[in-house]
């Protein structure tokens, strides 16, 4: 029978994001149990929280599991996505392998762009944010006066960019087709508290 700990963790790979009272009622414990069970796979670096607002009131806490939390399950897949990436090196040059890319991710965005479109930056924003956590990103963003700052805190592709850096080319397209933004005006910036963050000046958006 599997602990209390695994049933969490388990709950929080298929549905992420969830609440102490999803997980208290999924589970089928007190929520005061869940929260030390959060308390220790949070100590142990397994799930990490955030807050997320519904509405109007309060914003509630999130939690969703680290890439040390996804690690903990089988990844066989990545074995076969390795022999995948070998053969694609083999075939194709790093141009051919970004614009494959790009194709993928211009598919992948195609209905959010049409629902972004006329619309100004600032309502595109939202829309953005919803396709990458569909794609399994974990991102938040915040302006400056005249500049969007966007901050990747978990992305799907990132052991596979380290065999294949040309995937991240899947992001920036995502990131640009959908905001209006032309991908040489988007700013990559790598930081310590975060995986990745976008620069865009307001400027650069074009509304069509």
């Amino acid at each position: 029978m599997k602990s209390t700990k695994e049933r969490i963790v388990e709950h929080l790979l298929k549905f992420p994001r969830s609440s102490i009272n999803d997980l208290a009622e999924a589970i089928g414990i007190n929520a005061i149990s869940v929260r030390h069970h959060l308390t220790n796979l949070k100590s142990d670096g397994i799930i990490e929280a955030e807050e997320e607002r519904h509405g109007v009131g309060r914003p509630r806490l999130v939690y969703f599991l680290t890439e040390k939390g996804l690690e903990s399950f089988p990844t066989c897949y990545l074995r076969l996505t390795n022999l995948l990436i070998e053969q694609l090196k083999n075939i194709l040059s790093e141009k051919q392998l970004r614009n494959l890319f790009s194709e993928i991710a211009n598919k992948l965005s195609h209905d959010y762009v049409e629902r972004a479109s006329g619309l100004p930056l600032l309502d595109r924003l939202p829309i953005m944010m919803e396709l990458l956590v569909e794609q399994g990103f974990l991102v938040d963003w915040e302006k400056q006066d005249n500049i969007y700052l966007i901050r990747e805190m978990t992305c799907p592709f990132q052991q596979i960019s380290q065999y294949l850096p040309e995937i991240c080319k899947i992001d920036i397209t995502l990131i640009s087709s959908v905001l209006g933004v032309p991908e040489d005006k988007i700013i990559c910036m790598e930081d310590k508290t975060s995986y990745r963050t976008y620069k865009i000046y307001e400027a650069d958006a074009v509304t069509k």
